[in-house]
C-alpha cells in the first residue's frame, strides 16, 4: 500500500489552489433579476469572481472577447434568447460553454437546451447551491477543449 501524498508534496498543476479551476478562467453571468447576486454570492464562495452583464447585446459583446470560458445565462432577456450566445460562441470559434439558468422549464424545454448547445440546466429554485459545482465542470469542459484563458488576455487584465 503506497502511502497517500500530502498537499505539500503534491505536483505542481495549473489548477487554480482555492477553486479547483484552471488560473485564468472567468464567467460571465447574464441576468436581468436579483438571481445574479444570489449566484455571484455562491461562485465567490467557491472562489470564482464572475463577471455580470444585464442585457443580451451587453453579453454578447463582452462574450466576443474571448475572456470567458463559461456563460451563466437565463434564458430570455428584454433583448434577445441565450442563443445569440451560440451563435457568437460558433461564429467566432471561441468554445465557451453555456449554463442556463431557469425558473420554470419542463424536461422537454431542458432537452431542447441540451439539444442546441446548452452544457447544464440549474433551476434557480432548487439547483444555486449546486451551480459552483456545475459552474467548475463547465469551466473544465471549456478549458480541455482548448477554451482556456488566453495570454494576452491575461497579460492585458494584469495591466489594467
Amino acid at each position: 500500500m503506497m502511502p497517500m501524498q500530502t498537499r505539500s508534496n503534491a505536483p505542481k498543476t495549473h489548477v487554480g489552489s482555492i477553486s479547483g479551476v484552471p488560473d485564468g478562467c472567468q464567467i460571465l453571468i447574464v441576468c436581468e433579476d436579483s438571481s445574479a447576486e444570489q449566484l455571484k454570492t455562491v461562485l465567490r464562495e467557491a472562489g470564482v469572481a464572475p463577471q455580470t452583464a444585464r442585457s443580451m447585446t451587453a453579453a454578447c459583446e463582452l462574450a466576443r472577447s474571448g475572456r470567458f470560458q463559461t456563460v451563466v445565462s437565463t434564458p430570455l432577456l428584454g433583448d434577445g434568447s441565450w442563443r445569440r450566445l451560440i451563435d457568437i460562441a460558433n461564429h467566432y470559434d471561441l468554445g465557451f460553454e453555456i449554463v442556463l439558468l431557469v425558473r420554470h422549464f419542463d424536461l422537454a424545454e431542458w432537452a431542447e437546451a441540451l439539444k442546441d448547445g446548452a452544457f447544464d440546466v440549474l433551476d434557480v429554485l432548487s439547483d444555486v447551491p449546486r451551480a459552483a459545482e456545475v459552474v467548475k465542470r463547465a469551466l473544465w469542459a471549456a478549458y480541455l477543449r482548448g477554451a482556456g484563458p488566453r495570454p494576452e488576455m491575461a497579460n492585458s487584465q494584469k495591466v489594467a
